[in-house]
């Protein structure tokens, strides 16, 4: 069995996460809707890494093969933001409001800088997603 190539700006597939029949992830709830949105606001959950809580949701974006989640980690790397792929997005917990990702707070920690003014452009993009391809690829989960 092959393993499922990390792709970082789309959301999993939720029949490949825990082996479930019901929607480990929450995916089936980011259904798009006819503008192509997705029909669930993740604005406001709270983020848990592998091992802690890390911030909560500021902007998340649903764009086909570009979706992202911003986190405000607020006091915990000092108010600085962080930017998470959609692919790192292992369980959506809508009832406890909470977004788990398979990355550790280390890890999170280390990733590019997030800037407001550029972390919507090709290079910036490129750069997260290599370093979360890599980071999964040495750790995978």
């Amino acid at each position: 069995m092959q393993p499922t190539p990390f792709t970082p700006w789309s959301w999993r597939d939720p029949a490949g996460l825990a082996g479930s029949d019901r929607d480990p992830a929450g995916v089936e709830s980011l259904e798009e809707s006819e503008t192509g949105r997705s029909s669930v606001d993740l604005v406001g959950f709270k983020v848990e890494a592998t091992d802690g809580h890390i911030g909560s949701i500021d902007q998340a974006s649903y764009d086909v093969e570009a979706a992202y989640l911003v986190v405000d980690t607020g006091p915990w790397i000092f108010g600085r933001k962080v930017i998470l792929p959609a692919g790192t997005v292992q369980n959506i917990d809508h009832t406890d409001r909470k977004v788990y990702v398979d990355r550790t707070k280390e890890q999170i920690k280390s990733s590019p800088e997030y800037d407001k003014e550029t972390f919507e452009t090709q290079d910036y993009r490129e750069q997260v997603g290599e370093y979360y391809t890599g980071n999964y690829r040495d750790y995978p989960r």
